[in-house]
């Protein structure tokens, strides 16, 4: 008696098991069951939801950011900053001479021609650096240097840039990335899209302001602007902070190199061009630059070195 179940012919080969096993993923069991699919569904939906999340709060913080500085078009300068271009940095002698501590403050001011570029560069000795909006006291005893400092929004002559004056904030904003602060008599220009000084100078009734950056850790610094216009800087070559400006017409690139090459280290921009300021020198004499007008935007700013 044979049995077909039992009895296999030698040029035979049977397959053992339930028919649904005859796929390689059955074989192996690699089916998937429902509750493992629907993990998987939600894993997906998840993290598709988690990217959109993402993407959206990214584009409203860059709405909030633009609705908050607006748009800063400058007054007296436009347009935006650039990058930065590399260059060698080489130890310099101090430009300024030594002077006695206990001596009355007063401008020591240096000509010279870098790259063709003539210089006047004004060292202060014995006076402090501070901010002053609006006009200036031309009559004031105390005052040994002042030269506009930040720009003023065309559309409605607020400041531009962030701006503490002893400790009061009165504006707010990024659009130009170079920087001076003067916290506790400290004085530090550089170049940053946030700085934490600006905080320190509001808690410690400093002064904060912000321009083009030309010049940042020796480096020059482009920017957009590329007419030529009388140039002014606040510089700090290798901790010795100087006022430079140029006395014939230049592009911001000549006037940021010539500055690289005179050996600062950073630099930012002070207004420049025909904008009225003075300073006064040892004996006593008073040098004044640019043209007085009358009247003058409320918001114009001021950087004022006064005697100590």
């Amino acid at each position: 008696m044979t049995h077909p179940e039992t009895d296999i012919q030698d040029d035979e080969i049977r397959v053992i098991g339930h028919e649904d096993r005859a796929t390689p993923e059955a074989a192996f069991g690699l089916r998937p069951s429902r509750r493992v699919w629907g993990w998987v569904a939600a894993i997906v939906a998840a993290v598709a939801a988690a990217l959109l999340g993402w993407a959206m709060w990214g584009g409203v913080r860059a709405v909030d950011e633009a609705a908050h500085e607006g748009e800063e078009i400058g007054y007296f300068e436009p347009e935006a900053g650039g990058g930065a271009v590399d260059t060698v940095r080489r130890a310099c002698e101090p430009l300024g001479r030594e002077v006695d501590s206990l001596a009355a403050g007063f401008i020591e001011v240096r000509d010279t021609t870098v790259n063709d570029i003539p210089l006047r560069i004004c060292i202060p000795h014995n006076a402090e650096l501070t901010l002053h909006v609006g006009p200036v006291d031309r009559r004031d005893p105390g005052i040994l240097y002042a030269a506009q400092a930040a720009d003023i929004r065309r559309d409605n002559r607020k400041i531009v840039g962030a701006f503490v004056l002893r400790g009061e904030p009165l504006a707010w904003g990024l659009s130009k990335k170079g920087y001076c602060a003067v916290v506790d008599g400290r004085i530090t220009i550089g170049v940053a899209d946030n700085s934490p000084l600006f905080e320190q100078a509001t808690e410690r009734g400093g002064y904060f302001f912000r321009q083009y950056p030309l010049v940042s850790d020796g480096r020059l610094v482009e920017n957009e602007p590329k007419n030529k216009s009388i140039r002014r800087a606040l510089c700090d070559r290798q901790g010795e902070i100087m006022m430079v400006d140029c006395s014939t017409p230049e592009s911001f690139h000549d006037f940021a190199q010539a500055l690289v090459d005179l050996g600062v280290v950073n630099a930012i921009y002070l207004v420049g061009s025909t904008s009225y300021g003075w300073w006064v020198g040892e004996e006593g004499e008073r040098q004044e630059f640019g043209v007085e007008r009358s009247p003058i935007p409320k918001n114009t700013s001021y950087i004022v070195w006064r005697r100590r």
